[in-house]
């Protein structure tokens, strides 16, 4: 059975699965049809240094950028109404390519087109981001998000830490608006 990380409570993915190396973090979500068009979730990750920084443009993984210099991060496709059962989105994850470099993964999710749309995470039901190990497909911890963000469009959702090797995994579930430049102007070097 999966963990469900909370906020502000770190699990080491390595005690939990011992030799883990290539993880899926998976977004899902319930179809919604807000304003004439379906609410599209877009799951992106920012690769940071000791700094909290991107360690250069190229390590911030999304539909536009889809694999990392390191070759350790892969956006393989885009879904665009969160249909059917299991992940909606996924990024693949080959922790042992990873540049030494990179302390940090943040996971993002944006709302795409919110603001032409008038879309906000009010009309998300049901989201989550799963890691899991690729190898079996099972599902090592998830998070439910749960707060009503009314106003919202972009959402860092979950980091996974270095820490020594340890790769801890943690939800965070902060909220912005301003869509994926609002994400991106606070992690750029």
């Amino acid at each position: 059975m999966a963990i469900q990380i909370e906020k502000r409570k770190p699990v080491s993915l390595i005690a939990e699965e011992p030799g883990l190396k290539h993880m899926i973090a998976g977004l899902g979500w319930d179809t919604a049809v807000i304003n004439g068009h379906p609410v599209d979730l877009d799951l992106s990750v920012f690769m940071l240094g000791e700094n909290g920084k991107l360690l250069a443009d190229e390590y911030f993984v999304f539909y536009n950028n889809n694999t990392s210099p390191d070759g350790s991060t892969h956006y393989p496709g885009d879904s665009r109404g969160g249909e059917g059962d299991g992940d909606d989105e996924v990024i693949h994850i080959d922790l042992s390519k990873i540049d030494p470099k990179v302390e940090f993964l943040y996971f993002a999710v944006t709302i795409d087109q919110s603001e032409e749309r008038g879309h906000h995470f009010g009309h998300v039901q049901n989201s989550y981001i799963n890691i899991s190990n690729h190898d079996d497909k099972s599902i090592l911890c998830q998070y439910l998000l749960k707060e009503e963000f009314t106003k919202e469009d972009s959402l860092m959702i979950a980091s996974i830490s270095r820490n020594g090797g340890a790769w801890n995994v943690e939800a965070l579930g902060q909220a912005f608006s301003g869509g994926l430049n609002t994400l991106i102007e606070l992690y750029q070097s």
